[in-house]
């Protein structure tokens, strides 16, 4: 599955760069070259004047010192590619108890999810009961404070184990990624299994079942089905394409549009749950956006500076002028102030326009001097 996804993200991350090029020639069309629809959901507006729709855009053509790294080594990816599919590829051979997996979760899991999974202060819950019985809950709709909604944990929610088994291996405990032997975590995964009620061939897991890798191959999750388009196995980029190539799978709306999409009220279909009286903490229908934080003083352009352009101009690693290198700036300097705030402000060889922050000129003119002063 996550081999599947990646290649779907990477699909993602090409239409990306597509959209730009597609924009840059005023063209909205949403197809490859090859004729295949871009998977991006969203839409190319052409550029005029620098500017695509109220932003900025870099319209240089050619870009100059940029860092992009090098090609990954064989042994990187090999080191990287650790996931483990739902057909067994990337699972190691290991076995483990649910009793064993009971020990294991009291002494390195329950201080975050509690017992027997059940969550809370903020970390989720592994199970609420029946996993079978929990999966129906998904389709209740919250449309009211005191309404049920939808119980989304391990058993109820995930498609596949494959990808609980992964994630523990490589990012639990939380204090102690990759601290776990493959035992272990075939033990904690039982355990799991067995707090869900989940039945592998139709074998309820007591406290002495041991799970082992030709075991974890059987496991059917309640939802494998509940996820769409499906975006498994080879077919899964065209089954997606197909999807979306139905309007009816996503509002019925044939073409895309920001406005006059369609005659008359929308239908919304309500899906109406079990409520509850007690639900805490309700929900809010408020809307509002969070207050706005003021500045507590100080200088406004190094606190503007520290939240949007320490991250590249801290260091040269990112071929950037770095904030303190004296010389540095002196050889940037040497274009002209007016050329360094332009610059700045639409953009040059690998910064975005302002360096993609919501700023005003003004704002990434101070900032640009603040860099200057700082670097003397």
């Amino acid at each position: 599955m996550f081999k599947s996804y990646r290649k779907l993200l990477s699909t993602v991350a090409i239409v990306a760069l597509a959209s730009v090029s597609v924009a840059s020639a005023g063209n909205a069309s949403r197809t490859y070259e090859n004729g295949k629809k871009v998977i991006d959901g969203g839409m190319t507006y052409p550029t005029k004047n620098g500017m695509t729709s109220v932003y900025k855009v870099n319209t240089q053509k050619n870009y100059k010192d940029v860092k992009f790294g090098r090609p990954a080594t064989p042994n990187e990816i090999k080191a990287w590619d650790i996931d483990v599919m739902p057909d067994g590829t990337g699972l190691p051979e290991g076995k483990g108890s649910v009793e064993e997996g009971d020990e294991i979760y009291e002494a390195k899991c329950a201080s975050c999810h509690f017992d027997f999974g059940s969550g809370g202060a903020g970390y989720p819950a592994l199970q609420q009961g029946n996993a079978y019985e929990a999966k129906e809950t998904l389709k209740l709709q919250r449309l009211n404070p005191e309404d049920d909604g939808p119980q989304r944990n391990f058993g109820s929610y995930w498609p596949q184990a494959s990808t609980a088994w992964w994630y523990i291996k490589t990012g639990m405990p939380h204090p102690a990624p990759l601290s776990l032997t493959d035992d272990e975590t075939y033990a904690l995964m039982a355990y799991m299994l067995a707090i869900n009620e989940i039945t592998i061939d139709g074998e309820e897991l007591e406290d002495e079942y041991v799970l082992d890798r030709e075991k974890f191959l059987k496991i059917v999750m309640p939802n494998k089905d509940g996820f769409v388009p499906v975006i498994d196995g080879k077919d899964g980029l065209e089954n997606v394409r197909k999807f979306y190539d139905d309007a009816k799978n996503f509002g019925g709306i044939k073409k895309r549009c920001m406005k006059n999409c369609f005659d008359g009220e929308p239908k919304v279909a309500r899906i109406q749950g079990v409520g509850i009286s007690d639900f805490n903490p309700p929900l809010s229908a408020k809307k509002e956006k969070p207050a706005k934080k003021e500045s507590t003083g100080g200088n406004k352009a190094k606190e503007a500076y520290d939240a949007s352009c320490a991250v590249c101009h801290a260091t040269d690693a990112m071929g950037a002028p770095a904030v303190g290198d004296k010389k540095a700036w002196e050889a940037t300097l040497k274009k002209g102030l007016d050329v360094v705030k332009k610059n700045a402000i639409v953009g040059i060889n690998g910064m975005p326009p302002k360096g993609g922050a919501n700023l005003t000129d003004d704002e990434m003119n101070a900032i640009v001097d603040y860099m200057i002063e700082a670097s003397k």
